[in-house]
């Protein structure tokens, strides 16, 4: 069964004022950059190749050193028996070439229908992707589920300026990629689809005394040939891997960056716990291994041989594993920038494989400042997120879906506060010493937190007195946390619920435990061993509170209000 064929052009009207900014969010279909199939199938070619090379390599060999010494190399001692022997010796030659001309022939025949049946649309309420002869598949993302755009530029897609734009949704698997497109299309691609979602483009039609129509207004590009859009995405590629890209829209004084000596010194103070685990696992071997051969009556000299032997067998793959551990968590976060966009927050990393998160505003569900006892004599930090991935649980364990829950790796005071403003720009100014000297730092004199009641200290010895919540205009926080401090907030608007348990051993102590309801993340929203009147009282009051938030957010439509570009005024007497 073939594709439905593919709608005919229309004639492209007048160009709105602030109008999309790709033309493939025109509601027709398109297709993939002409080297997707390429790159996602011709590895496989590359590496099959590489095993015929290797397996060839004494031949190889023998016709190499043939050059220097042709009457001394005996050709039956390199590659005797295999394939090309067996064509030479029954001279098909041309037979051989043209079976391989042919079969190129066939995979260039293939990918050229791959590419043909990849295709995918954006229409004013979805991002579509339909791909495959045999076994067809048709993804659909709605725009009012949308919960972010990722632009991942893998290192070899970078040399060739591609990138991927993955639309992520609010279900389980339920993210759409594009894969791939030239960078500066994908980039196009992302603003269009965060704009729809948002409803910046009405809004912009109605602002400017239009009625809203259809996705369609944007004037196709002029047509050009597939060996110029070759051309100019190698080209990108090249500029883009020396001079950054995705910065075009972004006011540098509105970028925060973490320098390159923080980045590597934080991890390496983290590696200090790695360092100190394997330590541990390493003496504890050795002594054991010492009291057994203590135990079977060996002499020194084969006691000292024998842990001499242990030291590298256990001592150097443990090496390994910590500067492996250290070095993947160095490389995901070199090249990280925050900065708000017109399209939400963007968040970059990566050094060879580069990610491009856009976080639109309403889509954070909840937030966490914490800080190791490691870090706290250099002031440093680390905020996390709760936001919905559109992965599967199996793709949320991967180290890439890890990252995109990470929004500042490392940062000092002055480098938080500036990103909770923009992840959080529902916490009134107002709030802001609750949130940082009281929530992150304390607890200090005139404490707002409820906290753990005394008689039930013994649950929380050391954190008793910082273990709490507080209630604001922006949101619930909670704080936790003595040797790793952790503050949690989580934006009324956006909470899923809130519940009161409580156990035999709580009721006799009339005390209970609160959950916060969030969306999966590292964000952990439980407190246990609160007074059972302050429980109660913060059910009551957060049920209220919510309802207020929900009926005066519009963080799922942040662009509708935002004012409308001026109207271009046409000069006098002109066309």
């Amino acid at each position: 069964m073939s594709l439905p064929p593919v709608p005919a052009a229309q004639p492209a009207p007048t160009a709105l004022p602030g109008g999309g900014a790709s033309s493939l969010a025109d509601g027709e279909w398109h297709r993939m950059h002409p080297l997707t199939p390429l790159f996602k199938g011709g590895l496989v070619l590359l590496i099959v190749a590489g095993i015929v090379v290797s397996n060839m390599r004494e031949r190889v060999l023998g016709w190499f050193v043939a050059l220097f010494t042709p009457d001394q190399v005996d050709y039956g001692r390199y590659g005797g028996g295999d394939p090309v022997d067996w064509v030479l010796s029954n001279n098909l030659i041309a037979v051989a070439l043209v079976a391989v001309l042919v079969l190129l022939l066939l995979l260039i025949g293939a990918f050229w229908v791959v590419w043909r049946f990849h295709q995918f649309r954006i229409t004013g309420s979805h991002v579509e992707v339909r791909k495959g002869i045999v076994f067809r598949s048709h993804r659909r993302a709605p725009l009012d589920r949308v919960h972010g755009v990722n632009l991942t530029r893998p290192f070899p897609a970078r040399l060739i300026g591609l990138a991927k734009v993955e639309v992520v949704g609010a279900g389980t698997d339920s993210n759409v990629d594009l894969e791939y497109l030239a960078t500066s299309r994908a980039e196009s691609v992302r603003a269009d689809i965060l704009r729809l979602a948002s409803g910046a483009r009405n809004a912009r039609l109605v602002a400017a005394g239009l009625s809203p129509v259809p996705v369609g207004a944007t004037p196709p590009p002029a047509a050009g040939t597939v060996r110029s859009e070759l051309i100019g995405s190698v080209n990108a590629g090249v500029t883009g891997l020396i001079e950054g890209v995705d910065l075009a829209d972004v006011a540098p004084e509105s970028v925060v960056k973490i320098p390159t000596g923080r980045l590597i010194g934080s991890q390496l103070v983290s590696a200090v716990m790695w360092v100190v685990f394997f330590g541990a696992i390493y003496v504890v071997s050795l002594v054991a291994m010492y009291f057994g051969m203590t135990a079977d009556g060996e002499d020194d000299a084969s006691i000292a041989l024998g842990l001499v032997g242990l030291s590298v067998g256990m001592g150097v793959p443990l090496l390994l594993a910590a500067v492996g551990i250290t070095w993947a968590q160095i490389s995901k976060s070199l090249r990280y920038a925050i900065a708000p966009t017109p399209d939400g927050v963007r968040v970059t990393f990566g050094l060879l494989t580069t990610i491009t998160e856009t976080l639109p505003p309403g889509r954070i569900f909840a937030v966490e400042v914490s800080q190791s006892l490691l870090w706290r004599p250099f002031g440093w930090w680390t905020v996390k997120i709760n936001r919905m991935s559109g992965k599967s649980a199996a793709q949320q364990q991967s180290g890439t879906a890890q990252q995109f829950n990470t929004v500042l790796p490392v940062g000092r005071r002055e480098d938080v506060e500036r990103v909770l403003s923009l992840i959080l720009p529902e916490i009134p100014a107002h709030d802001v010493a609750l949130l940082w000297r009281h929530g992150v730092e304390g607890p200090v004199a005139d404490d707002p937190f409820r906290t753990v009641p005394a008689r039930a200290a013994w649950r929380h010895p050391l954190t008793w007195r910082r273990h709490g919540y507080a209630l604001t205009d922006g949101g619930l926080l909670l704080r936790r946390g003595l040797l790793w401090r952790r503050l949690g907030v989580f934006p009324l608007a956006r909470l899923q619920g809130l519940s009161v348990s409580q156990g035999p051993l709580s009721r006799a102590q009339r005390v209970a435990s609160v959950q916060a309801h969030s969306v999966t993340g590292p964000v952990a929203g439980r407190l246990s061993a609160l007074d059972l009147v302050d429980a109660q009282a913060l059910l009551k009051d957060v049920a209220h509170a919510a309802a207020v938030a929900v009926s005066t957010d519009r963080g799922h439509r942040w662009a509708e209000d935002a004012p409308a570009p001026p109207r271009p005024v046409a000069p006098a007497g002109g066309a």
